[in-house]
């Protein structure tokens, strides 16, 4: 269930950042980390395997971010934060989300 409602959260996300913008803006980044985290925090919760769960962050990363480099920052950042063994999304965006 958590995972259909960040699926939804994230698509919406998306939809916005697509409409109003032809570049990332910091703020959505910031947003976009802590989605991130989120995401990697019900899933590991979810006892899903990681590259399951790179798989599914990475869609909604490349979903909702256009710039390639930004996509790579975002990519990195949850690479880290799937390794690290905390599963509590503040802890998480306190880490990789600064």
């Amino acid at each position: 269930m958590k995972k259909i409602l960040l699926a939804g959260v994230c698509i919406c996300v998306a939809a916005f950042a697509y409409a109003n913008s032809t570049k990332d803006s910091s703020a959505l980044m910031a947003q976009q980390c802590k989605i991130s985290a989120e995401t990697v925090a019900a899933l590991k919760t979810l006892q899903y395997g990681n590259t399951a769960i790179r798989k599914d962050v990475a869609s909604l990363i490349s979903t909702t971010l256009k710039v390639q480099d930004n996509r790579e920052i975002a990519q990195k950042a949850m690479n880290l934060m799937v390794d690290d063994k905390a599963k509590d999304a503040s802890t998480l965006e306190m880490k990789y989300c600064s």
